[in-house]
């Protein structure tokens, strides 16, 4: 496709995925990776020539599997990076969350991103070199009031990073977690923090771009380090 590297962002139509589309754009070739095409769509053509749009909705498997053969194709086999980022949030006490919400939770925060790991481990392994960094949170490892399913999804994300870095070692391809505190994203609309007493205001909450930042650095470092985590808070 490209003799620059390419790097596959999911989530990448708005906040934290699309501040780390257009932070990764003037090294890699970034397919960008998220459910609402026309969405999609205007954030690849901001970013311009670098980035390319593939619609894909990451609770679907064969969507998933659709988009991952797409990818094989632009790239031989195996992209140079993945960012995991895709989230579903929504806050819910333990007892007023369905199972249906609970599932989606875990699917969209934590099956998704092991299915596109799984897909491209092997080809990453083969040829010794890919990097898989995973958007993480505060909320994987703390626990919150109304998290029961984020939290349950993010701690096992960065379980499966865990896990990942251990079987990877001395491999040539790395993963990282980057969990960031709260950040201003429009995941946060439909909780409106600013007017619930125990939120952070979204004036104090990072900015994508902080998280975005994290990434670059994280992947800029030479092929023989690996940034195991990286935490993020707000000064």
């Amino acid at each position: 496709m490209t003799s620059r590297p390419t790097a596959v962002v999911t989530g990448a139509s708005r906040g934290i995925g699309l501040a780390v589309a257009r932070a990764l754009a003037p090294d890699h070739t970034v397919i960008m990776i998220a459910r609402n095409p026309h969405h999609l769509g205007a954030a690849a053509r901001e970013i311009g020539d670098a980035a390319c749009a593939l619609p894909c909705d990451l609770a679907d498997v064969a969507s998933t599997n659709a988009a991952v053969e797409r990818i094989r194709s632009m790239t031989g086999g195996a992209p140079d990076l993945v960012v995991n980022n895709a989230g579903f949030f929504k806050l819910s006490s333990i007892e007023s969350t369905s199972a249906e919400e609970f599932s989606a939770s875990l699917d969209i925060n934590l099956s998704a991103p092991f299915r596109l790991i799984r897909a491209f481990l092997s080809e990453m392994k083969k040829r010794g070199s890919g990097h898989i960094v995973s958007i993480g949170s505060i909320a994987d490892r703390m626990a919150f009031p109304e998290n029961g399913g984020y939290a349950a999804a993010k701690f096992g994300l960065r379980g499966l990073h865990a896990v990942l870095r251990a079987e990877l070692r001395g491999s040539g391809v790395r993963s990282t977690l980057v969990s960031p505190g709260p950040v201003d994203t429009p995941l946060w609309d439909e909780v409106n923090p600013d007017e619930r007493g125990g939120f952070t205001p979204r004036s104090a909450m990072l900015r994508p771009e902080n998280v975005a930042a994290a990434v670059r650095f994280v992947v800029s470092q030479p092929a023989t380090v690996n940034v195991d985590e990286l935490r993020l808070s707000r000064s």
